[in-house]
């Protein structure tokens, strides 16, 4: 099941929390910003068909740097103070008594 939590923060992935996109970026942004993350992925993969250590490191660079432009990684881009649950499983997070209603069945 993926599901975007009820403020718009985050998504749901086998019972995980991840980050969503910053809401704020203009459409031709983001697009931008996904099309740069697309290629990074890509150099990963080509990165780990080659071996080449310096080119995998650069291809990962890559990809944290299109992540943090995104705003799913990197500072908040919600201004209320909130803490970052990024990466916690939602069961301990405050969106575990929502995720519980939802009925999931993911751990």
């Amino acid at each position: 099941m993926n599901t975007t939590t009820p403020d718009g923060r985050y998504f749901v992935v086998k019972g995980r929390l991840w980050r969503c996109s910053n809401p704020t970026l203009d459409e031709g942004e983001r697009q931008r910003r996904v099309n740069e993350l697309m290629d990074a992925r890509r150099a990963v993969k080509a990165a780990k068909a080659s071996g080449d250590p310096g080119e995998m490191k650069a291809a990962r660079a890559a990809v944290q740097t299109a992540k943090v432009a995104l705003g799913e990684r990197g500072p908040v881009w919600w201004e209320d103070g909130s803490p970052d649950f990024n990466r916690y499983k939602v069961t301990n997070s405050p969106y575990a008594d929502w995720y519980c209603k939802l009925g999931s069945s993911d751990p």
